[in-house]
């Protein structure tokens, strides 16, 4: 009987997962206010009443939704209907047309709570300075947003409304578009503190050194990189560069004409029989990756992913190309980039100089080779990687909390339903991207860290949402709660708590195989 009903399910609906459609979470909210599914800290997520029957199988729920990745396709249908978002203006602030997402600030490598939540000017909430500034965005405490009247769709009234509502409560600072891409120091950023110029003048000499102290860089870039010298310092913490000073250059000039060889040799093979298959599922994966981020939907972006890509899965024919790995360059590309303009997010990469074009490209190519490398393990047939971690994940949750472990037991919950994601695209889809960012400098530190560490992470980030999760009392709410965790407004800050718990666990576990085990 199960079996018939899963065969008429896929009959039924003409979407299946892995279609083309826009992916939510924590990097793509939805456009749609009807459709938002972020929730303040302090507050249940209500989902037990998305659906008038509780499901308690897998089964019961895929009868009841199209994909337990996506949303309705009427709802599907406003989010493709909403006009695209307005990047710039001429006043300097950054904002998006209909888009209610939360505002964060990230100060840095470790921010202030008092910075963060400082109220702006009473001169802000003047309605006047509102129609002036068609930019500005304000945001109250429960995290929804009062967009500005350059929204052609709002009248008068109800942004008089909004603001009134808004003068009786707190408001956050203004951030810059930017803010939420490239975390620290840039444009509209506080300045920095004197601790954060104390280690950022600690990375530069290090990095100055004719031989590079690796074990001391990876110290300190535990804790976070600064933004200035991210760059030279993902590129030795990968592997990419040596530690000898003067031999960076002479490596770096090789390896990037050699990425440009293999161009060359091999990216006119992408229309052979034998590789068309590889190309196309490269050519649809790529507008799905950020797709709210306008820097990834320009024409040359996408060219360079594609080559990027399509190289990597030709010289690793174990794995080829599996869907997911096209998330894991957008970290190296932005940090590369960030090395040539301050305002990452709005830049325009076609008007770059080629030869800085194609430095980014070769840099992000081998440092996203390095990392593959260590997990490579995860894309090859049947993914015995993800398998093995989510295993492993399931096993170490038991023994930390066993009341969620026996919560996800009794409704029927598989660690593999939620956790596979986790695993396979390293939390990418989980966090923002300014998040990822900060968390791969703590990975780049950590010895194994995209593989060990990063389980522990893992668990530590299922346990903070332990109050959440035991709330939920029915399947369906429980997976839609894991599948969009509301982290839209997470910085630094949450970054490192969250680092910090998962140190804690895998200083209690790791060498514990049989600690607090039942």
């Amino acid at each position: 009987m199960a079996t018939e009903n899963r065969i008429n399910f896929w009959r039924r609906n003409a979407k299946v997962p892995g279609s083309v459609q826009p992916v939510y979470g924590a990097q793509h909210p939805p456009l749609d206010p009807r459709l938002r599914r972020t929730y303040p800290k302090d507050t249940k997520p209500k989902f037990n009443n998305l659906k008038s029957k509780k499901a308690s199988s897998f089964h019961e729920f895929a009868r009841s939704t199209n994909d337990a990745w996506d949303i309705d396709e009427e709802e599907d249908e406003d989010f493709l209907s909403t006009p695209a978002p307005t990047l710039s203006s001429p006043s300097g602030h950054h904002s998006t047309s209909a888009q209610d997402q939360q505002q964060i600030q990230d100060d840095g490598t470790e921010t202030g709570v008092s910075d963060r939540l400082a109220p702006p000017s009473t001169e802000a909430l003047d309605f006047q300075d509102v129609q002036e500034e068609d930019a500005e965005y304000w945001e109250h405490v429960n995290g929804k947003v009062v967009k500005s009247s350059s929204d052609a769709h709002l009248n008068m009234s109800s942004v008089c409304s909004s603001l009134q509502k808004q003068q009786s409560l707190p408001v956050r600072a203004i951030i810059p578009l930017v803010a939420r891409m490239s975390d620290q120091n840039a444009s509209g950023a506080p300045p920095m503190t004197v601790r954060e110029k104390s280690r950022l003048d600690k990375f530069k000499q290090l990095l100055a050194s004719p031989n590079t102290d690796l074990e001391e860089l990876r110290k300190h870039s535990w804790s976070g990189i600064p933004r200035e010298v991210r760059p030279i310092t993902w590129r030795l913490l990968s592997g990419y560069l040596p530690a000898n000073k003067e031999r960076r250059e002479l490596v770096m000039k090789r390896k990037r004409e050699e990425y440009f060889g293999f161009i060359e040799q091999y990216y006119h093979s992408r229309t052979d029989e034998h590789y068309k298959d590889t190309y196309r599922q490269i050519h649809i994966d790529i507008p799905r990756t950020n797709p709210l981020i306008p820097l990834f939907q320009q024409p040359a972006v996408q060219e360079v992913f594609e080559r990027i890509l399509f190289i990597w899965a030709i010289r690793h024919p174990a794995s080829g190309y599996v869907q997911g790995i096209n998330d894991l360059v957008t970290p190296f590309f932005v940090v590369f980039l960030s090395e040539f303009v301050k305002d990452v997010e709005n830049s325009e990469v076609a008007a770059l100089p080629l030869d800085t074009q194609r430095n980014i490209e070769a840099d992000s190519f081998w440092c996203m080779s390095k990392l593959l490398d260590g997990i490579q393990d995860n894309y090859t047939f049947a993914q015995p990687g993800i398998q093995n971690k989510v295993k492993a994940l399931e096993e170490l949750v038991s023994r930390i909390d066993e009341d969620i472990h026996n919560h996800f037991k009794r409704y029927e919950v598989e660690y593999l339903q939620f956790a596979f994601r986790w695993m396979n695209n390293l939390l990418m889809r989980e966090l923002p991207l300014r998040c990822t960012i900060r968390l791969w400098d703590t990975y780049q530190a950590e010895t194994e860290g995209f593989t060990h560490f990063h389980l522990y992470v893992c668990s530590a980030f299922l346990i903070e949402w332990r109050k959440e999760i035991l709330s939920m009392v029915d399947f369906q709410g429980l997976l839609m709660l894991l599948q969009n965790l509301p982290t839209i407004h997470w910085g630094n800050e949450e970054v490192g708590l969250l680092l910090a718990e998962a140190y804690r666990l895998k200083y209690m576990f790791a060498d514990a195989p049989s600690h607090y085990k039942r």
